[in-house]
């Protein structure tokens, strides 16, 4: 590719991770889904190109359609639950995330819950939502008619927000609601966890086949209380630390420096409403290149 052409893709390349992250839930998929786009990029006609920005996400968010529906066959087949890819955010992986909405659509809980909509219905909620795309905009990327932009919107943003009917607290009382949950978890104090739960609250783990975490959700403060200790405790040496993880502080553990796991949550008020954990080694590669990357930058 000639340097000009290579020069813009690379503008864009943030912009469209992010959104094709938003849209597939996964890390590894989404930078298949730019490389990809950068495949195209380097095999047509840019001469006839009026904009770059609109190309280049017409075709990516379409991938990312059609890569849903293949991905949705697999995930039918998936041992446990299915959990998204957690990615480290605390420098602009995802793009501004300044808001309390922009932070709400990257996190785990949310983009899980994203998995319920359709293709076409995710497309145009995250171009809408997340980058403030007109409809009319939206309609020719995605061969809609704008009023049935419009009306897709509707019925998807109904439904996430008919699901998440959470009171999220302030990123500062979050992340120490956070640190408090870590220290009960822990030291043992079962008391003290329950103590911080919903009554309903829910763990879900994500192990695939790779780690044998629990294959149905966790409900109850009491036995999330006990299945949390007992992950706690069980492995000698595991550390934890609490970090920015898909705009949220998050615990990430590691076992002598890699990464074994992450831990977020979800709140209603000041109580933790549900646990994701993901343990599943494919998922966490993206969370250990960027520990290297920032390794190698202390060295460096």
């Amino acid at each position: 590719m000639d340097a000009n052409g290579l020069a813009e893709f690379e503008r864009h390349r943030p912009r469209l991770f992010a959104l094709a992250y938003r849209m597939l839930g996964s890390a590894a998929e989404a930078e298949d889904a730019v490389q990809e786009t950068y495949l195209r990029w380097d095999g047509t006609d840019r001469a006839g190109i009026r904009s770059a920005e609109a190309w280049l996400t017409t075709i990516l968010v379409n991938l990312c359609r059609s890569w849903l529906d293949s991905a949705r066959a697999r995930r039918e087949t998936y041992v446990g639950p299915w959990l998204p890819e957690p990615v480290p955010t605390g420098h602009g992986e995802l793009g501004p995330l300044e808001s309390a909405e922009q932070r709400e659509l990257v996190s785990i809980a949310f983009l899980a819950l994203a998995e319920r909509l359709s293709p076409t219905e995710r497309a145009v909620f995250v171009l809408r939502e997340a980058f403030g795309y007109a409809h009319r905009e939206i309609a020719d990327m995605l061969e809609l008619t704008e009023a049935n932009s419009q009306q897709v919107y509707r019925r998807a943003t109904h439904r996430v927000h008919e699901e998440r009917p959470r009171f999220e607290p302030a990123p500062a009382h979050a992340r120490e609601l956070v640190e408090k949950f870590l220290s009960a978890a822990q030291s043992g104090d079962l008391a003290a966890l329950e103590a911080m739960f919903t009554a309903d609250i829910v763990a879900v783990a994500d192990g695939g086949t790779k780690i044998n975490a629990a294959k149905r959700p966790i409900v109850g403060a009491a036995n999330v209380a006990r299945y949390l200790v007992g992950l706690f405790t069980k492995v000698p040496g595991l550390t934890f630390a609490v970090e920015e993880v898909n705009a949220a502080p998050a615990f990430v553990a590691r076992l002598a420096g890699t990464v074994m796991g992450t831990v977020s949550a979800d709140f209603d008020g000041p109580s933790i409403a549900s646990i994701q954990l993901v343990v599943n080694p494919d998922k966490l590669a993206y969370l250990a290149r960027a520990d290297k990357q920032l390794a190698d930058e202390a060295a460096g």
